[in-house]
């Protein structure tokens, strides 16, 4: 038996870390919702990157991996760390200083959906058939339920808060085309990782510094430190982590399957720890962009035609 082969059928260890994965990236909102009450956005998302790159090092080198130096590998990560932390990250701490986690990691869902039309105008491989066009319409059906007539009436703080959450969605669809050239550049997935949070982390540290000026800031209560250090920790460099052992194990298609279980994760602990609560239109755009998901994944309906 090939040891490096790929589990098409998820056995029970591979659900299991995929349910922990999804607690892991579910947690984020929460860590997120209880960081944001003490401390402002960039100085939230350079610890959270800053403090996730000291740990991933610090597994390569464990594990006797080289991180890479190259010119063309450098280049590559600051455009990941850029769309797939830096810019993300800030607009989604910022949303949730104004709306629930429950509600940010809904919109946060949309991600797959605006994967495929970035990979279908970006990518010869990845076109849009009629399955994932009507997967992108249910998408969009739910952001516009979501959102309501609110934005018809004024552009308020609230929906500028779930534009930018969309917009951190959007920055992640862009990501996963992007970082389709780092198999091409020969660079492992832990090195991926690593690499993009470090040029994050060289990003955003800066900003936070200039701009937050954290030295001045009131020393944040426990609750904040442990949740700047969860985020870090858990949600970011254990995640990764774990993310890329289920890739190796289950493959791709089967790890897509963790987009489904964010929200539950994240809107469970906002009511459980938060005391939040969701409106009838979040859960019927729930619904929706979740039907948009079964439709662009196709597995679910290739059974049921069966």
């Amino acid at each position: 038996m090939n040891p490096t082969a790929i589990n098409r059928s998820m056995g029970k260890a591979e659900w299991a870390m995929l349910i922990t994965l999804s607690l892991l990236w579910g947690g984020s909102f929460f860590f997120n919702a209880v960081a944001v009450r003490e401390l402002p956005v960039l100085t939230i998302v350079a610890a959270r990157v800053a403090l996730a790159a000291i740990i991933l090092h610090l597994v390569m080198r464990m594990r006797g991996q080289n991180f890479p130096v190259g010119r063309n590998a450098l280049l590559a990560f600051a455009g990941m760390g850029l769309l797939n932390n830096a810019i993300p990250f800030s607009l989604i701490v910022w949303g949730q200083s104004h709306i629930a986690s429950g509600v940010a990691s809904i919109f946060n869902a949309m991600t797959p959906i605006f994967t495929v039309i970035a990979a279908h105008f970006l990518t010869s491989d990845e076109l849009l058939d009629r399955r994932r066009i009507a997967g992108v319409l249910l998408g969009l059906a739910g952001v516009v339920v979501m959102i309501g007539s609110e934005a018809l009436h004024s552009l308020g703080v609230n929906v500028l808060a779930q534009v930018a959450v969309l917009c951190a969605a959007l920055s992640y669809g862009f990501a996963g085309v992007f970082g389709r050239r780092f198999k091409a550049l020969g660079i492992s997935p832990m090195a991926t990782a690593t690499g993009q949070v470090t040029a994050s982390s060289l990003i955003l540290v800066p900003l936070a510094l200039l701009i937050d000026q954290p030295w001045q800031l009131a020393v944040p209560g426990i609750e904040t430190i442990a949740a700047v250090f969860g985020v870090a920790a858990f949600s970011t460099a254990l995640a990764y982590l774990l993310f890329f052992r289920i890739l190796q194990s289950a493959g791709a298609t089967n790890i897509s399957l963790v987009t489904f279980l964010i929200p539950p994760s994240a809107i469970l602990l906002g009511v459980a720890f938060l005391g939040e609560s969701l409106l009838p239109r979040h859960l019927a755009g729930l619904a929706l962009i979740a039907a948009g998901l079964v439709a662009i994944d196709g597995r679910l309906l290739a059974r049921a035609l069966k």
